[in-house]
């Protein structure tokens, strides 16, 4: 397939994924297609058989993986190439809990290529909307060790360890490899996470899937992954205004949020890798050398390497900025 060697600001068509604790907020607060028990949108995915394709300009139709093979540190970064190859690193979602996730963990990168092939789960959340006591379950509620843990597991009382917190909106985390945790009913949240689709769940509520069996577990899997130790899972921030401020930093992503008020101009020449922007509030107009293009509450932008200076014009918006480290 022959592309035109042109780049510009590329939207992506969502991916929607029904899950059996999925609702219909992605659709109310963020205008996806109105589908039932969508639990999430996957907006940017180079997750296998889940590859993104774009929606806009002259590059509708285009899959993410024909683009990185045809612009390579163009589009991703030079580095961000060089480490990764054709494989975009980074999966965005937005994520509807109308009931409780499983209780689950995700394995890091030694473990994860050992058993599967892939990379590993760090992943972050943004708090986008939340239901009066909605809460999150982030690790344990004291002390534990595999002992206690095989003990509760055994007997069905798992739920009596697990420490959980209200959430409001606003609210970040970091979820490291091995945190047990599960997003609560009444949450909606913008996730940003290393390219992997490997869940361990080790509790699921006792609830059939949409195919009206039980999930399967991962027990055994999970147990080598699990971290005991105590873990701050939540981020803290003080907010600006119309200037970049960050919420996580990791080896594999980091995350600023922006507060816009007025118009801005944005210079990423600093920084070598793709740059995406998650709208969680209000709209603006991205402009930049030959290219304008609005964007809106629930859609997600990413903006290729190879453009380092933009404008951002808007009167309110708020933006999630993610490009890799």
């Amino acid at each position: 397939m022959k592309i035109k060697k042109q780049l510009y600001p590329l939207k992506f068509t969502p991916i929607l994924k029904e899950k059996v604790w999925g609702g219909n907020k992605l659709s109310t607060l963020f205008n996806k297609e109105n589908l039932d028990s969508i639990g999430e949108s996957w907006e940017i995915s180079g997750v296998h058989e889940n590859i993104s394709v774009v929606s806009n300009g002259i590059l509708k139709g285009t899959t993410l993986n024909q683009l990185i093979d045809t612009f390579k540190g163009k589009l991703i970064g030079e580095k961000v190439y060089q480490e990764f190859g054709n494989t975009f690193p980074l999966l965005f979602k937005f994520i509807d809990a109308k009931e409780d996730l499983s209780v689950q963990l995700h394995p890091n990168d030694t473990l994860a290529k050992e058993r599967h092939q892939s990379f590993g789960k760090t992943e972050m959340w943004y708090i986008l909307d939340s239901e009066e006591e909605a809460r999150l379950i982030l690790g344990f509620n004291s002390e534990m060790n595999e002992t206690i843990y095989k003990n509760h597991l055994e007997n069905n009382t798992l739920t009596e360890i697990l420490h959980s917190e209200k959430v409001t909106k606003g609210d970040s985390y970091f979820i490291a490899p091995g945190t047990i945790h599960a997003i609560g009913s009444g949450v909606v949240l913008a996730e940003i996470q290393q390219t992997s689709d490997i869940t361990y769940r080790v509790f699921d509520w006792d609830r059939p899937g949409i195919d009206g069996e039980l999930r399967e577990l991962h027990n055994d899997l999970a147990l080598d992954a699990i971290n005991f130790e105590p873990n701050e899972a939540k981020l803290d921030y003080v907010e600006q205004i119309n200037t970049p401020f960050q919420l996580c930093k990791s080896p594999y992503f980091i995350t600023n949020k922006l507060v816009l008020s007025e118009k801005i101009k944005r210079d990423v020449s600093k920084i070598d890798s793709f740059v995406v922007y998650m709208c969680v509030e209000g709209e603006a107009t991205i402009k930049t050398k030959g290219a304008s293009e609005k964007i809106v509450k629930g859609e997600t932008i990413l903006i290729p390497s190879a453009i380092k200076k933009l404008r951002i014009k808007t009167n309110q918006a708020t933006f999630l900025e993610v490009y890799m480290p």
